[in-house]
């Protein structure tokens, strides 16, 4: 069987600003996780998962992020870039890669996860999905009374504080190249509206639960978590 060549496209044109103020000065993907930016520990970790090409879609200071990534040569993979004239949202960016192959990894450039990218990627070309999305069951609470009633706004139940199980989009995906094609060009365009569209088509994208460790330190809470425990290294 011949080996499939890996390409991940990692989006990193965000202005990180739920982050503040850490974004003020780095542009998000650069901001630390213990002992080096988000965005070299998932670099490192698609070299190991035997990637070999990356493109990194670029908007919100650029020059920084290709100044300090360069042409991949420090971790052993190509690096290349694509740059955003106007925000183009998560899927929109898709479209100014040139030499997309069949299939392709894509994911946001500030994920801390465990998820063995290559596995990905193997199972969704094996299963000849067209779009597949990494998954996490993400537990929420709610820090309110949650009042529970019936059609005459009579109370009939009562949630202190409640906690709720969401399945939640991990921000990673396997993506088939004809799928981009129905991407508009250079139109802000973003996983939901892609979704919708995928839907409206009865072309529906597939799902793959990930019980793993899974972290948006593009989230506040989610960010702390990862300086708190330092733990960066744990997942090279």
């Amino acid at each position: 069987m011949t080996k499939l060549p890996k390409r991940a496209i990692i989006l990193a044109g965000g202005k990180g600003t739920r982050l503040k103020p850490y974004t003020i000065t780095l542009p998000k993907p650069l901001v630390p996780v213990g002992e080096m930016p988000i965005l070299e520990i998932i670099i490192r970790q698609l070299k190991r998962a035997g990637f070999e090409h990356i493109t990194i879609t670029v908007n919100h200071m650029a020059e920084i992020i290709k100044a300090f990534f360069g042409d991949g040569s420090k971790w052993d993979i190509k690096i290349d870039y694509t740059l955003e004239d106007k925000p183009l949202s998560t899927m929109g960016p898709l479209t100014l890669v040139p030499d997309l192959p069949e299939n392709f990894l894509v994911m946001n450039g500030d994920v801390l996860t465990d998820l063995n990218f290559g596995k990905f990627f193997e199972m969704h070309v094996k299963n000849d999905n067209q779009f597949t999305i990494a998954s996490f069951t993400r537990e929420e609470k709610i820090d309110y009374g949650v009042l529970l009633s019936n059609d005459s706004n009579q109370l009939t139940g009562f949630e202190e504080k409640p906690l709720y199980n969401f399945l939640v989009s991990m921000g990673v995906y396997m993506v088939n190249r004809k799928v981009v094609d129905l991407i508009p060009k250079n139109e802000f365009f973003g996983f939901d509206h892609l979704m919708s569209l995928l839907i409206s088509r009865k072309e529906y994208a597939s799902i793959y639960k990930f019980d793993g460790y899974w972290l948006d330190i593009g989230r506040p809470d989610d960010y702390e978590k990862a300086i708190d425990k330092l733990i960066s290294t744990s997942f090279l």
